[in-house]
């Protein structure tokens, strides 16, 4: 017994460290469904929900996570795992003696409303074949990972390995527009019906969802017979996988709260899949009811970011693929510079500088794509040169410039310097070489290794990741 709680609370150590380290929605996705299992002979065995846990974590944390057992556990500790998947429970509904058309094909809420009575009920309501509302081209192959969307997309691919099995449950996407929730949402329910074609899954814009509830409502006042909303509910409730895009679109609609609501708990119940997208987080949501903002929060809420620049080319590339045509890497490299907010406004790019080219039978150069940018993309440009970078990491830190460019070895002016070395490399085409002369006349080696180890604290160090990414903001916003 004492050893079982000596593990506890190794382990509770080993979080405590791990949590300082990674963001709070990655420790939420990963670390806290692992579970210690035993502790013998420097061998501690960890529980997983999955395979796909496993591998994520090996493949993304194994260094955090090995450094983290040896320091508290010991130089020698070695890990296993025991993968450990959890059935849900098989949900019947009950039926009524209402006679069921044969073989009914059902396309959405409309046409089940068709039926007659309650349609909830009909025998052999699971082999409804209902239109998933899927566009075959948001597919995770066509869904560009990076540093921008590596969480939201690794626990889509998780769900649809295993719906309504995980710990993602609500799996809660949001960000602002064009940055991939529909395309990410839509790659999920289409994933699970390749996996599981007899699995009902449906796609439903929040608007959509809204005017079906103020039918459903309406039908109801006009018929003077409450089972309308009644049928709508139950429609619902018979969903594997329900999407919903831009729940923010339910604020201030209190009888279309209610019903998603009653629809939201029995799915959750009954261990079927919810996958929600919204311009912003629960935490940010107005005008919807703290009861459903708190059941959002049950699962993972996957912020998707604008798209790092070699995001931004690899999306740029493969919009290229998709369209048949072969842009330079000039040209590429001269819009992943220039269009940044946005992947709807990357793809965009593309579509419109082909068809200029097209219409005005002239070749795809980066003359012309400056051209078509400076007409389409309004945002504003900041020009980031090394000068710019160094003044924004001296006032960051309240140092001056002769302290930056001194010869001293003061940890807080070396580290400025680092700093400021990293992000010259990471946010100009300047040279290692030119950026050492320009930063303390420093050769290339010196650069290099001050990338290096500024690379290295962002993995491990929480407050030093902020710091970077405070400054890079700074250094990228107009001003």
């Amino acid at each position: 017994m004492s050893e079982n709680r000596n593990i506890y609370q190794m382990w509770e150590q080993c979080l405590a460290i791990i949590r300082d380290n990674v963001s709070e929605q990655a420790f939420k996705a990963w670390f806290s469904p692992l579970k210690p299992v035993s502790l013998e002979d420097s061998v501690l065995k960890l529980s997983v929900p999955s395979d796909f846990y496993r591998e994520y974590i090996e493949e993304n944390y194994i260094n955090l996570l090995g450094k983290t057992l040896q320091r508290v556990i010991g130089p020698d500790v070695r890990l296993v795992y025991n993968v450990s998947v959890i059935e849900g429970e098989s949900v019947t509904t009950p039926s009524n003696n209402k006679k069921a058309p044969s073989n009914p094909e059902i396309s959405s809420y409309e046409d089940a409303a068709k039926y007659n009575g309650s349609f909830y009920a009909i025998p052999g309501i699971q082999k409804l074949k209902i239109d998933p509302e899927l566009n075959p081209r948001y597919s995770f192959d066509n869904f560009i990972e990076g540093e921008c969307n590596r969480l939201g997309r690794a626990a889509g691919v998780s769900i649809s390995v295993n719906p309504g099995k995980s710990t993602f449950n609500p799996l809660f996407i949001y960000g602002g527009p064009g940055l991939g929730k529909t395309h990410l949402a839509q790659a999920i329910g289409l994933a699970v019906k390749e996996k599981y074609p007899e699995k009902v899954v449906l796609y439903v814009n929040a608007n959509t969802f809204l005017n079906q509830y103020m039918n459903a409502s309406c039908a109801a006042r006009n018929s003077n017979d409450s089972s309308q909303v009644a049928d709508f509910i139950h429609f619902y409730q018979q969903i594997d996988v329900l999407i919903i895009d831009d729940v923010q679109e339910f604020a201030d609609k209190k009888g279309t709260q209610n019903a998603f609501f009653h629809i939201f708990d029995y799915l959750h119940r009954c261990g079927k899949q919810l996958v929600l997208t919204s311009d912003r987080p629960p935490v940010d949501l107005q005008g919807l009811e703290h009861r459903l903002l708190s059941r959002f929060k049950w699962g993972l809420s996957a912020e998707l970011l604008p798209p790092g620049f070699e995001t931004r080319v690899a999306i740029l590339k493969s919009k290229c693929e998709q369209e048949g045509v072969s842009l330079s890497n000039d040209v590429i490299e001269f819009l992943a510079h220039k269009v940044k907010s946005n992947v709807r406004e990357l793809e965009g790019i593309i579509v419109s500088l082909i068809a200029t080219s097209t219409f005005s039978k002239k070749d795809i150069t980066v003359d012309l794509a400056k051209d078509l940018v400076e007409k389409i993309v309004n945002e504003p440009q900041v020009e980031i040169t090394i000068p710019r970078i160094q003044n924004m990491v001296c006032n960051y830190f309240n140092v001056t410039i002769d302290q930056f460019l001194s010869k001293t070895r003061k940890r807080e002016i070396v580290q400025a310097r680092q700093i400021a070395m990293y992000l010259s490399r990471n946010l100009t085409k300047t040279s290692l070489s030119s950026i050492g002369a320009q930063l303390g006349g420093k050769d290339h080696a010196t650069v290099l290794h001050a990338y290096n180890t500024v690379c290295d604290l962002i993995d491990t160090d929480r407050s030093f990741r902020q710091y970077v990414s405070d400054i890079e903001k700074q250094i990228t916003t107009q001003n």
